[in-house]
């Protein structure tokens, strides 16, 4: 950070809560190798938001955790419905309600939806590293057909939401993704229950560890910064699992623990 202002960083990077499992984890900022205090803040789904605020100079941010065992399902708000099928600024689902219905229309379930959409955004998007830029929503991500997991999860949400899915963007931990980085997933509400929709299929589902909830990416970036000038140098993302990777052919349902 070069500018006198001090700057307010928010970071999205610890694992969501985990009750039913045993975490043990370590999370620690420095500035110019000093420690800087960190503010936890719950967000929506056991979601857990770190705020720092730093004077000019640089800062580090570390993270591990170990999580043994699966947690609890989270259960379903009665306000999830009504939040979950609205559009939203990477989402833009009233935009897609056209193509939706030329592609989707016919299908009665929601399970079947899913599916369909599923399998239609997996094979009609080519993942690009680079090729999509920080505003660009599923709109866009049609317009070009091409992406990374983000722009796969935004389409993924708009296209359910268009066909009255309650869909939503998860940000994971993914053990198995190649090249290895924080990943984004659509989760679908199904059967009373939200379900991972993953139509990048970099990984397998079982493994994924939540870290973040929200409408799109504007409530789910791993960071955020606000006054000053700060630029992000580098990120080193590890995700691995005790013993083999599982088998995943990204058919069905499951949900994420």
């Amino acid at each position: 950070m070069n500018d006198v202002q001090s700057a307010r960083i928010f970071a999205h990077i610890a694992v969501a809560h985990q009750p039913g499992a045993v975490v043990e984890e370590q999370l620690v900022a420095t500035r110019d190798g000093r420690p800087v205090d960190l503010l936890e803040i719950s967000t929506p789904n056991r979601g857990r938001l770190h705020k720092l605020v730093c004077p000019p100079g640089q800062v580090v941010i570390e993270y591990s955790a170990t999580v043994t065992g699966q947690a609890d399902p989270i259960p379903v708000d009665p306000f999830d419905e009504a939040l979950y099928l609205r559009p939203s600024r990477y989402a833009e689902s009233d935009e897609l309600l056209a193509k939706a219905y030329e592609e989707f229309s016919g299908l009665s379930s929601a399970r079947a939806i899913v599916d369909r959409v599923a399998n239609w955004v997996w094979s009609h998007l080519k993942y690009v590293p680079g090729s999509s830029g920080p505003t660009d929503g599923a709109s866009q991500t049609m317009l070009h057909r091409e992406g990374v997991c983000r722009d796969y999860a935004h389409l993924t949400t708009a296209l359910l939401r268009a066909l009255d899915v309650p869909s939503r963007l998860v940000g994971v931990y993914a053990p198995g993704i190649s090249p290895m980085d924080f990943h984004a997933v659509c989760e679908a509400l199904v059967e009373g229950e939200w379900m991972i929709v993953d139509t990048s299929r970099l990984g397998p589902r079982q493994s994924m560890l939540r870290m973040t909830t929200g409408r799109d990416a504007a409530d789910t970036a791993f960071l955020s910064t606000y006054g000053g000038y700060v630029e992000l140098v580098s990120t080193a993302i590890r995700a691995v699992v005790d013993g083999d990777l599982p088998f995943d052919d990204h058919q069905g349902l499951i949900p994420l623990r």
